[in-house]
């Protein structure tokens, strides 16, 4: 899931499924509730942990981190050194992901088309404003940035990282790990490193707490709505990882060829993952 969540595209949820967990993961996290803060004022320890799955959730926990940070270092180089062939990996993965979000939806009515080309529109517009081009750099919206981010990571289909990647914290994100990893592993940890991450941590388990469950009653209460109004939303927000943005009109080079290729690649690979969930 970790190795899932670093790559903008792939989402967490879709490989927890895959891999047979994500029952017992919503589980997990829905019994963060009333009934577990009686336990822990009742000083009840072992029947808390077990309540909410905690050993499960420890080692799903490190075990994400793990992935993460295993990728983190290969996503900076490739954005820094092949950017065009990266985003064509995004872009593909992204086409691929909103297609499959788009089969979700039982049946299409027009209040459905409304609303994802309302949810596109937004979306189209809201990456290109000059707050996600230049994202403010303090860590209240890193704080933000993990709220909005940990929803998209529990949903399958959808991507936490692609999430951080309109938010324009991807990048930067990426590097706070590498450095935090870097940084314990030679004893030499900076205090904002390690800030900038605790408040990232921190939004992500406000947003898991909090938003996780509103999704899941729209999913739940509104399901074909809202997925209908999340692939608008995917399909707009494709214009921020478009891969030829410095060239608007790309010469049909060896580089602009294996973009392309990549993309279908990409492509492939999301339906290949969609089909492996479907036979579980």
């Amino acid at each position: 899931m970790g190795g899932a969540d670093a790559i903008p595209g792939v989402s967490g949820g879709t490989v927890a499924l895959i891999l047979g967990i994500y029952s017992r993961l919503v589980t997990a996290i829905s019994r963060f509730d009333m009934t577990l803060l009686t336990y822990v004022k009742l000083k009840q320890w072992s029947v808390a942990a077990e309540h909410v799955d905690l050993r499960f959730l420890v080692t799903l926990a490190s075990g994400i981190v793990l992935g993460v940070g295993g990728l983190a270092r290969m996503m900076l180089y490739l954005l820094e050194h092949q950017r065009l062939p990266t985003f064509a990996i995004f872009f593909g993965l992204i086409i691929a992901s909103c297609i499959l979000v788009a089969k979700k939806v039982k049946h299409w009515t027009p209040a459905h088309v409304i609303g994802s080309v309302t949810g596109s529109v937004f979306a189209f517009l809201l990456v290109g404003l000059p707050l996600l081009t230049n994202p403010p750099s303090g860590n209240g919206y890193v704080f933000l940035c993990g709220m909005i981010a940990i929803c998209a990571m529990i949903l399958p289909g959808i991507s936490g990282a692609f999430i951080l990647l309109l938010l324009g914290k991807y990048y930067d994100m990426l590097g706070v790990l590498q450095d935090l990893l870097k940084g314990v592993f030679h004893f030499d940890l900076r205090i904002a490193t390690l800030v900038t991450f605790c408040v990232f941590l921190a939004g992500c388990v406000i947003g898991l707490l909090s938003f996780s469950k509103i999704l899941r009653w729209l999913l739940a209460q509104h399901e074909s709505q809202t997925l209908a109004i999340l692939c608008g939303f995917m399909a707009g927000s494709l214009r921020k990882i478009w891969p030829f943005q410095i060239n608007s009109i790309p010469e049909l080079d060896g580089q602009v060829l294996l973009s392309i290729a990549l993309a279908i690649i990409a492509i492939a690979f999301v339906f290949t993952l969609d089909r492996l969930t479907r036979n579980q």
